[in-house]
């Protein structure tokens, strides 16, 4: 009889990464009261109509659906409207230092990132992208169209250095401030990936868009300052591995 050849350990990582980037798709983080207001469906006074309808049988829109919380039942998954034509960003911040090649970290990571590369490609939305690890946070996109070299970036995406997160923050949003005034309709999110392994870091405003910290912390031994992160910046938290599979 021949050989079953057996799965190779690399197989089993990436399905492992990849299961747990659909993961993600049904979490989402509270937003402020009026950051991502949007006219209902039907007329409106003074002019313009509203959207022509619900978007109830649209295409799904799994970052709204990410973003407004978690959905328990079918009827709780966002849509797009047919008639929707407010633009989409999405600036992602990743923390790639050195603790985050530890314990596969950084893989779940790349898994999820993956995933939502390729509904922000489907979704048309423009992705801002910012790494943090070495001595200084690094912009790779700043409102550009999700294109196939968002991929090629994450495939040669690697740990190392320091984690120059709080500066990469800063920067996010000083950034976004900034695109608000020039693009006021836009529908912004932020979302922060990081294992939170930070000393001590000053005081940081709360974000002024929806905001999701994604914790990738995998030591056996946990700091768990992430979630201190993300009460800092108004953000709802959710640590990568207790993220329910989206069906």
């Amino acid at each position: 009889m021949g050989r079953v050849a057996r799965p190779s350990a690399s197989h089993g990582r990436a399905s492992r990464a990849a299961t747990l980037a659909k993961k993600a798709l049904s979490i989402a983080p509270r937003a402020s009261a009026g950051t991502d207001a949007q006219p209902r469906p039907g007329a409106q006074s003074g002019g313009r109509s509203g959207q022509r309808r619900a978007g109830n049988d649209g295409a799904m829109d799994w970052l709204a659906s990410l973003l407004q919380g978690r959905p328990r039942r079918r009827q709780d998954l966002q849509r797009r409207p047919r008639s929707a034509t407010s633009p989409q960003l999405w600036l992602i911040v990743v923390d790639a230092s050195a603790s985050t090649r530890r314990h596969g970290a950084l893989g779940q990571a790349k898994g999820l990132l993956a995933e939502l590369f390729a509904h922000a490609y489907r979704a048309r939305a423009r992705i801002a992208l910012l790494d943090a690890h070495g001595a200084h946070a690094q912009w790779h996109w700043q409102g550009q169209k999700a294109s196939a070299a968002l991929q090629d970036w994450l495939n040669e995406l690697g740990a190392g250095g320091g984690s120059p997160l709080i500066d990469a923050l800063r920067q996010a949003q000083q950034w976004l401030q900034r695109r608000q005034r020039a693009k006021p309709g836009e529908r912004q999110r932020l979302l922060v990936i990081t294992d939170g392994r930070l000393r001590e870091w000053p005081a940081l405003a709360a974000s002024g868009c929806p905001t999701l910290v994604v914790d990738i912390e995998s030591a056996p031994i946990r700091i768990g300052k992430a979630r201190q992160l993300a009460d800092q910046l108004g953000a709802d938290y959710r640590h990568i591995e207790t993220l329910p599979v989206s069906r």
